[in-house]
């Protein structure tokens, strides 16, 4: 007698075992794919969490579940229903519970420090800056040094303070201050507000707030781009101009994404972890298609703080290699640095037409490290018909901390207009020794 027995399940056999892991891998693949796709689609219509984090785990759950039934399949008749359903709990329930654990359960975050000596100062534009005075120590210097600062979105009023305080021994009050959206200056509620423009709006308004007539401006990286553009809006209140490591005044210069070129392997993947972890990734995505969603998704204080530690693990990408460790990035503003070069955001204007020909007296640093190009510097000497272009072997973007006794001593004697003591560089191609790009 012969006995028939039922034939293994196909999806069982060891043969097809590696094709249904395949296939499973790759619906799970397509159904995030897809949620996420759904949640950035409705979260580009309504900035409420609820609303489009639901709309993008249905879409997910609903792609899941329709593709684990094709994958079943390959099961026996009678075993496919169950066998969907045991193939999409297996997949949709833990890496739902993963989702929900590492980007919807925000991190504690520390309380964000005052800076000691700073007070809140509330101008014209509706901006409430956080300002450090360093009072002249000497009379008769000269019109007050306002320091702006880099980024967009880094204050580093406690490094820049360290250096340029110093400016006050010779009898110049020295003012510092947080632009908006760092520090403890205003945030806004939409991230939309953060640009170029409300920057030299709040400076010229700062200026008024504080009875000032004319200044020295003394730009530092992105902070150079708004003094020049200042410069070009109210030549007459700029009574000279210093601008370090200075942002391109070319839109088309892009050579500020090279930053993370000068840092080694294994410094390279710990900023990688911390952008790419779940959390923060989908705020950077959501602040490309809705600015509004990705800040009521990822709020200040948990994105300054997410900020703070992505730009400490990437500071030896602003010194030469070799240097000490960099102090730790505080107060830096992900929204006042991220929106301004998001993918919805207006392209800042070329200032070359508004600068050439200008001819209030310029100083221009370069240090022989940074990873800005060359042409972001020589451009403003070649623009400028009164400035001087000065470079620093051994200092890199951060310049101020590199090389602090260097560029205080040139400032003062510039400001005393006298030569600055170094050689100028007027020529358009990099001196030799020079590690950035051309």
């Amino acid at each position: 007698m012969i006995v028939q027995t039922e034939p293994a399940p196909v999806i069982g056999r060891p043969r097809s075992r590696a094709v249904t892991v395949l296939a499973v891998a790759g619906v799970v693949l397509a159904a995030a794919l897809g949620g996420i796709a759904a949640l950035l689609a409705v979260a580009a219509l309504t900035a409420v969490p609820a609303v489009f984090v639901a709309a993008g785990i249905v879409t997910f759950v609903l792609l899941d579940v329709a593709g684990m039934a094709l994958v079943a399949r390959r099961s026996p008749p009678a075993r496919r229903r169950a066998a969907r359903w045991r193939l999409s709990a297996w997949t949709a329930v833990p890496l739902l519970a993963l989702f929900a654990w590492t980007a919807l359960v925000p991190p504690p975050v520390p309380p964000p420090a005052a800076f000691p000596g700073a007070r809140l100062v509330r101008v014209a534009t509706g901006s409430t800056l956080e300002v450090v005075r360093v009072p002249a120590r000497a009379a008769g210097g000269g019109p007050p040094v306002v320091v702006v600062h880099g980024g967009p979105g880094v204050p580093d009023l406690a490094q820049l303070g360290r250096t340029y305080g110093r400016l006050a021994e010779r009898g110049r009050d020295v003012y510092l201050y947080a632009e908006a959206g760092t520090g403890a200056s205003t945030r806004s509620a939409d991230p939309r507000g953060y640009s170029r423009e409300r920057d030299v709006a709040d400076l010229e308004a700062l200026r008024a707030r504080l009875g000032l007539d004319r200044m020295v401006l003394l730009g530092h990286s992105y902070g150079a781009t708004v003094a020049a553009q200042y410069l070009t809006e109210h030549p007459g209140r700029v009574a000279r101009l210093v601008l370090t490591s200075p942002g391109p005044p070319d839109p088309a210069d892009r050579s500020g994404d090279l930053a993370q070129s000068r840092l080694d392997t294994a410094r390279r993947l710990r900023v990688y972890a911390e952008v790419g972890a779940p959390r923060p990734m989908l705020g950077y995505l959501l602040l490309q298609v809705n600015p509004a969603a990705a800040h009521a998704f990822l709020p200040d204080a948990e994105a300054d703080a997410r900020n703070d530690r992505v730009l400490t693990l990437a500071g030896p990408a602003l010194h030469c290699h070799g240097a000490p460790a960099p102090p730790p990035a505080r107060g830096t503003g992900f929204y006042a640095a991220q929106y301004p070069q998001s993918a919805s955001a207006p392209r800042p204007r070329d200032l070359r037409p508004g600068l050439a020909g200008v001819r209030v007296p310029a100083l221009v640093f370069k240090g022989s490290c940074d990873y800005l190009s060359w042409r972001s510097a020589a451009e403003y000497r070649r623009l400028l018909p009164a400035s001087r272009l000065v470079y620093l072997p051994g200092a890199g973007h951060d310049l101020h901390i590199d090389r602090p006794a260097e560029v205080v001593a040139a400032i003062e004697e510039f400001l005393a207009g006298r030569p600055p003591g170094l050689p100028d560089h007027p020529e358009p191609g990099p001196p030799p020794g020079y590690e950035g790009p051309a």
